[in-house]
């Protein structure tokens, strides 16, 4: 098969890592960076360009798309999707899985765990909107923050209110949720692979900090998966038809809390905590939807 990873950075460690185990399974892997990608809209004859080229022969991609470039990656994934090739995320499910309101609004729908969770549009009364999580501590949360940047531990009613004052007056969308304490400032991240959870790591974060991502200076640890966790992360990956994600969780005294699902997530923090080779695991999913989709076609 001819694999695609859509990355910006071939040097990544993620990007490296799918190359490589589509090279050990006898893949030809090649990266393509999405931002450099054009599109063809035709009737009967979609195309992506790249580098001038004509992108063909491909029988799917992966894409490892930047949050602060979605909307363009999306685009490209759409039209590989037009052009009937396999993709690991769909353009929608990566599309919801970055709002984070509207990815919060569908795994609600789904009875996914969830962290009560409230949002106006430049409120005038913020009060209400911190008491309506239960009170301080509260987190707050921009809709476009992603690796922990825009989002604050308020600690206090005026500390809450001081902080999205001052997000609100720089016209930025906020989000207000209950803070879990028994968490202790840890979470875990469950990666999936299709109807499979391949590893669950432990985050937590530096001395003095709440925020437990691995890219601000959190460490990880490998974890037992259990049945709360596997069904958790299973039921909020298949609610936003993600068929890879990493799903991070809060452990609460009510269970597992969905804090966010990653569309694209890292693969340095969980291989090297749990010591499996997640992205193995992933070119052999695609063989495998491959190959599914190729006995459907003829009918077996």
């Amino acid at each position: 098969m001819k694999i695609a990873i859509l990355s910006s950075n071939p040097k990544l460690y993620s990007t490296k890592r799918l190359v490589k185990a589509a090279q050990e399974r006898g893949h030809e892997a090649l990266v393509i960076d999405h931002m450099k990608c054009q599109v063809v809209i035709e009737n009967d004859h979609p195309a992506v360009l790249y580098n001038k080229q004509l992108v063909d022969n491909i029988d799917a991609i992966i894409p490892r798309i930047g949050a602060s470039v979605t909307d363009y990656g999306c685009i490209i994934v759409r039209q590989f999707e037009i052009m009937k090739i396999f993709t690991t995320a769909k353009s929608q499910a990566i599309s919801r899985a970055r709002n984070k309101l509207r990815s919060l609004q569908i795994l609600s729908k789904a009875g996914v765990g969830l962290p009560k969770t409230v949002m106006a549009n430049h409120p005038k009364d913020v009060k209400q909107l911190i008491d309506l999580v239960g009170g301080p501590p509260v987190v707050i949360k921009l809709l476009e923050g992603t690796q922990g940047i825009g989002v604050v531990l308020a600690e206090t009613a005026k500390a809450a209110k001081s902080t999205i004052e001052a997000f609100t007056g720089l016209k930025q969308n906020v989000l207000v949720q209950e803070y879990i304490a028994e968490s202790k400032g840890t979470d875990v991240r469950a990666f999936v692979v299709g109807n499979q959870v391949v590893g669950v790591i432990k985050r937590q974060g530096p001395e003095g900090e709440f925020r437990s991502n691995l890219h601000r200076g959190g460490s990880a640890i490998a974890i037992e998966l259990t049945p709360e966790i596997e069904q958790t992360a299973l039921g909020a990956s298949r609610a936003l038809g993600l068929r890879v994600a990493g799903v991070d969780m809060l452990l609460s005294n009510r269970g597992p809390l969905v804090m966010e699902v990653n569309s694209s997530p890292g693969l340095e923090g969980i291989e090297k905590a749990t010591g499996r080779n997640i992205a193995n695991d992933i070119i052999a999913f695609v063989e495998e939807k491959i190959r599914a989709d190729e006995t459907d076609a003829v009918g077996v």
